[in-house]
């Protein structure tokens, strides 16, 4: 598959093209921008954030495309850049980004819409059996034949003033998503895929703004297993912690560790002398909290039993057998996948394999939703295979050791009586 993008698109020259653009540092000529992208049929744009120090990342620089015309909006010389987010959430126009996830939340988190009519060419690109995720630095150098500088990948984006260097590196990160997005979207329209693309976005931007408009304590690593009251104790703790991260703008993991979290709801105590007695606790910077934590047990363990959050319930899908045959099947997932120009990545997991063995041996819940590869176009790539494989009618087989992919699916002739 590679070898098609090479031969119909690489382009010889290595060398980034010297930018031209525009450096919107104001309210008044970000309004006007604005105005006149109004009109533009594709609206390319990356930003650079800061994310390690404050409670949601910090917006440092909007890198936008609109049909010709590119500009920097820097968000830290202005009160206001949410002209620009209307403009994104404005119907008329295509939104063209590479692994979008935190673009997408800027917008969501500033104006409470989408952006219209969105277009992530690191997604796309699984379709036609690129592989996924893909750096858009990957994706440049097979489809445009070009290569991106490095020499500022590790810049503090909040320091000011930026200098040209800065300035048009950043320009780069938009330089060439539409025409990426171009040679995706014909190769898609080949595949007859567009409609598949589509429904994946829908989806991944829908659990996106589930996830932005959902507690999120559920995510809590290592509570998976936890009893119901326990459960209801992550609960309380997180709540507590999320709100103390939000007003001091600060990491949420800075102010109390997951682990320390599920110790605490492992011991299931309101006791401030156990409570500290919990190593990782010692910090001075938490002592101050202990009798916060401990009235969040308590209100937990005061719960009614049907207010405790249920346990996510999936079965027993942890038993031998299953883990071994989750790793067949994935790897003959990566098989279907790439004889029918898909990445593996991009089509599921070695958890969604458990998953989906698990159901066709009846061995999850019946109020289980059905797996993920069992759901909408991921079932017409899987479904023809899934019972072949499991009833021994389809194998793996070596086909070529040398070959980019060795292996092969290949039917199995069933044994005659007197074999």
């Amino acid at each position: 598959m590679d070898g098609f993008f090479v031969q119909q698109y690489f382009w010889p020259s290595a060398k980034t093209d010297h930018v031209q653009y525009e450096h919107i540092d104001n309210e008044q000529r970000l309004r006007e921008f604005c105005d006149a992208a109004a009109e533009a049929k594709c609206l390319a744009f990356d930003t650079e954030f800061v994310s390690e120090d404050t409670y949601r990342p910090q917006l440092c620089l909007i890198q936008v495309a609109a049909d010709d015309r590119l500009a920097i909006i820097d968000p830290l010389a202005m009160n206001d850049v949410a002209p620009f987010w209307h403009l994104l959430a404005r119907p008329g126009h295509e939104t063209i980004v590479h692994a979008g996830r935190e673009e997408f939340r800027f917008c969501l988190d500033a104006i409470g819409q989408r952006p219209a009519n969105w277009f992530d060419i690191q997604i796309a690109a699984g379709f036609v059996g690129l592989e996924y995720p893909a750096a858009y630095s990957t994706l440049i150098s097979k489809l445009v034949g070009k290569s991106l500088p490095k020499g500022e990948t590790r810049t503090d984006w909040r320091k000011r003033p930026l200098s040209d260097k800065q300035l048009e590196y950043a320009s780069q990160d938009v330089l060439y998503l539409k025409q990426i997005r171009d040679i995706l979207a014909n190769r898609l329209d080949e595949l007859d895929r567009r409609a598949w693309l589509e429904d994946e976005l829908e989806s991944w931007l829908t659990q996106l703004e589930h996830s932005e408009n959902t507690e999120q304590w559920r995510r809590v690593s290592g509570s998976a297993g936890l009893s119901a009251r326990k459960l209801a104790i992550v609960r309380e703790v997180w709540r507590w912690r999320d709100a103390e991260a939000a007003s001091r703008n600060s990491p949420p993991k800075r102010i109390l560790r997951d682990d320390l979290i599920v110790e605490i709801a492992r011991r299931q105590t309101d006791n401030v002398v156990r409570i500290r007695s919990v190593r990782g606790m010692e910090h001075r910077h938490l002592q101050r909290h202990l009798e916060t934590i401990a009235e969040c047990v308590k209100r937990a363990e005061e719960l009614p039993d049907h207010e405790c959050p249920r346990p996510a319930r999936k079965g027993d899908v942890s038993q031998p057998s299953l883990v071994l045959l989750g790793q067949f099947f994935s790897t003959a997932l990566g098989c279907i996948c790439r004889a029918r120009e898909l990445a593996p990545g991009l089509v599921g997991s070695v958890q969604d394999s458990r998953d989906l063995i698990a159901h066709h041996l009846g061995l999850t819940n019946s109020d289980t939703q059905l797996p993920r590869l069992m759901q909408g176009w991921r079932a017409k790539i899987i479904g023809p295979d899934i019972d072949k494989l499991l009833h021994g009618e389809l194998g793996l087989r070596v086909s070529n050791p040398l070959a980019d992919q060795p292996l092969s699916l290949e039917p199995f002739a069933k044994p005659t009586p007197n074999s």
